[in-house]
């Protein structure tokens, strides 16, 4: 059985192998920025997730496949972004080299896009992460099967694509959350606050995780200052975030609630892709990738 959202969410364990998750992800941000960057922010993690569980499952009832106007109407009818939002996404998408259109049908109106291997191996690495801290949390070998098998992204990434789309407890965990993740690079500016926790103190219910300057937040995820003070102004003036005393020169603290908040949208997620890596058991043995994927990059053996 697959592990659940509440199971992970009372695990002592889990949050102390959050921190090492989060430590992994902003590892990850700093060797490739420029790409990472670009899904800061929910939104747009959202649409890179639709757009490859369209063309891996056709996770709109069609056939699998993604070109212009599929995703953008998928991406407006889920309520993730505007039409023109979700068309810029993807000439963004191209323009980094991770999506690209396939030789012309005879349908010319319809041009189909695939993504590149780099954009293939970006995402065997964020799924390759997340196994191997669900390895370690029950000892498991989905990573040592993974790698070995790299073809099983196709089966697996519709499955977890779907599930945090349709999953209100991932669109919005609550206030705080909400207002790091819809900002850009908000979502991965969190992931280092969090990083930085330690044991929340009973007393005033806050854990300290030292001292932050907005200068280096600016120049690490390459954000405005402005924008990075009105971020942590709105964080402060809801309580969520605080300086022990003045403001970017002292310890900064999170609150018990922030950091419950971004526990329990960890946990609702990683039970969401436990359960299709679980959902794959019965078909990794007969089902096959279509011959154009090329989901052939090597996921890191853990």
């Amino acid at each position: 059985m697959s592990l659940s959202a509440k199971e992970l969410a009372q695990d002592p364990e889990f949050f102390k192998e959050i921190l090492s998750y989060t430590r992994e992800i902003i590892s990850t941000y700093d060797e490739n920025q420029g790409v990472c960057s670009i899904f800061a922010s929910h939104q747009r993690w959202l649409m890179a997730l639709a757009g490859f569980a369209l063309y891996c499952g056709g996770i709109d009832g069609e056939p699998p496949g993604i070109h212009a106007n599929r995703f953008a109407n998928y991406i407006v009818d889920r309520g993730i972004a505007s039409h023109n939002t979700a068309l810029s996404f993807l000439q963004d998408m191209q323009t980094l080299g991770l999506l690209r259109y396939v030789p012309v049908g005879a349908d010319r109106r319809a041009r189909p896009m695939e993504p590149t291997e780099e954009a293939v191996k970006q995402l065997a690495k964020w799924l390759s992460i997340h196994l191997c801290m669900l390895d370690r949390l029950d000892g498991g070998k989905r990573n040592a099967l993974f790698a070995r098998r790299p073809e099983l992204i196709s089966v697996l990434q519709p499955a977890i694509s779907v599930g945090i789309i349709q999953s209100d407890a991932l669109r919005h965990p609550g206030e705080t959350f909400d207002l790091f993740t819809w900002a850009n690079s908000g979502g991965v500016i969190m992931d280092y606050l969090i990083s930085r926790a330690g044991t929340i103190d009973p007393a005033t219910q806050q854990a300290i995780v030292g001292r932050i300057a907005f200068t280096d937040i600016c120049r690490r995820f390459l954000i405005s200052r402005t924008h990075a003070k009105r971020l942590m102004n709105r964080a402060v003036k809801m309580e969520s975030v605080g300086w022990t005393g003045s403001s970017g020169r002292s310890q900064l603290w999170l609150s018990s609630g922030f950091i419950q908040e971004y526990r329990n949208y960890q946990a609702e997620k990683f039970a969401i892709i436990d359960a299709a890596w679980e959902n794959t058991r019965g078909l990794r043995h007969t089902r096959r990738p279509r011959a154009k994927q090329a989901f052939t990059s090597a996921v890191p053996s853990r």
